[in-house]
Formats: structure tokens, C-alpha cells, sequence
């Protein structure tokens, strides 16, 4: 799998929400073959919204706490690992980006899962840092990102960072919608933190593509719950 250099930027990257969500969808679908009886999850909670704060997020941006929030003026590492102790999910992350052809580039195992690199990082202080997955491969084999099925409202997630300590959430909302209507907030790049994680959803049809639906989990830092 071809990933552009660090820090290019190839003009669908930049050119808006839309082409981002065009590109995820067209990945995504290339690699579905779940049957399309399989069960489709039911949503809960509500999806985190901007919300651009006025203060200081709670969850501290400008401290190393024991979230892993990193001060806004530095770096913030890249994910290397997403946990859900729950689900038995455990799962590598990648970096990906896009292609010349405006595609979003995934990763070439369904077991692993991808971090869009061209918008926040998980422990950013603002915006949804969004990891991809597969539900299953060309061969039928169930993907990591299955397991999102059975995600349940105050699921404890972590992030690996390289070089730097986890960064802890709180799963709070899941929502199905229909391939074409990813809403905007899924790649917001401003407002308080999200972790988006973004996998197929039932039905399957391979006349009209591949799957119809995304499956949509969201996870806030866990000190905004109150840890």
C-alpha cells in the first residue's frame, strides 16, 4: 500500500468533508462481503457535537495528565494501537491518507485499522480523530472492526501513542446512517475532542456496491466524564 510523504497534502485532502467522505465510502465498500441478513446494531446516545468551548476543555489540554492530553502548541503523537477491553477489541494503527485519485488509502489487512492523518490526532484538543476499519475481508473472514457491533454506552477506550503514554475515552454514542449521508462532524477538524472509529453497517448489496450503511462509533476523553 503506497502512503503519500509526511505532511504532503493532495488536493482531495484539502478540498472539503465531502470528497473525505466520498473517498472512506469507496474504500470501505470494496471490501464488503458480509451477508446482507446480518444484524444491523442499534444506535444509542447522541452524537457529539462541536460544541466550541469558551473555556478550557475539562479534560485538560495544556497538561501530560493520566488522559495523555497533550499542550496545544506541541505535537500531538500518532496512534499506534486502539483497545476495547470489553469487546476483546486490540488492534495495530496505521496512518493513512489519500491517494492520487482522490481514494482514501486503507489498510491492506481487515486485522488492522487506519488513522486519518490529515485531520486531529487521538489526544488533540480539539476536533474528531478518526480511525477506519474493515468488517471483514475478500474472503469472508470477520474484520477487527466487527467487533464494534457489540460496543456498548460507557465502553473504556485507549489509544497507543508512539513515544507518548494512552490516551483513555469513554464510548458514548453509535449510530447506523446510510453511505451517503456521513454526517460533516465525523471530520470536523475544531470543537471539543471526539475519537470516530468508522466501519461497514449492513445492508449488503452488491448491485448498488457493497454495503449501504457506516457504522459510526464516538468515544470522548475519559476526564470529561468525570474519571
Amino acid at each position: 500500500m503506497r502512503s503519500p510523504a509526511r505532511g504532503g497534502r493532495p488536493s482531495a485532502a484539502v478540498v472539503g468533508a465531502a470528497a473525505v467522505v466520498a473517498a472512506v465510502l469507496a474504500a470501505l465498500l470494496a471490501w464488503s462481503l458480509w451477508p446482507s441478513g446480518a444484524p444491523v446494531p442499534s444506535d444509542f446516545g447522541e452524537r457529539p457535537r462541536a460544541q466550541e468551548p469558551t473555556a478550557e476543555p475539562s479534560f485538560g489540554v495544556h497538561d501530560n495528565g493520566p488522559n495523555g492530553a497533550e499542550n496545544a502548541s506541541g505535537p500531538i503523537p500518532e496512534p499506534t494501537a486502539l483497545r476495547v477491553p470489553r469487546i476483546s477489541l486490540e488492534v495495530q494503527v496505521q496512518d493513512i491518507g489519500v491517494r492520487d485519485d482522490g481514494t482514501v488509502e486503507v489498510p491492506d489487512s481487515a486485522g488492522q485499522a487506519g488513522w486519518y492523518r490529515y485531520g486531529p490526532a487521538p489526544g488533540a484538543p480539539a476536533g474528531s480523530a478518526v480511525l477506519i476499519g474493515h468488517v471483514d475481508d475478500r474472503t469472508g473472514e470477520l474484520g477487527a472492526f466487527a467487533k464494534l457491533y457489540g460496543v456498548r454506552k460507557g465502553d473504556d477506550v485507549t489509544v497507543a501513542r508512539e513515544g507518548a503514554p494512552p490516551v483513555r475515552y469513554e464510548a458514548t454514542a453509535r449510530e447506523v446512517v446510510d453511505k451517503d449521508r456521513l454526517p460533516d462532524e465525523v471530520f470536523r477538524r475544531h470543537g471539543r475532542p471526539v475519537l470516530t472509529l468508522v466501519t461497514c453497517a449492513p445492508p449488503y448489496d452488491r448491485q448498488r456496491g457493497g454495503y449501504q450503511r457506516n457504522l459510526l462509533v464516538y468515544a470522548v476523553p475519559a476526564r470529561d466524564r468525570g474519571y
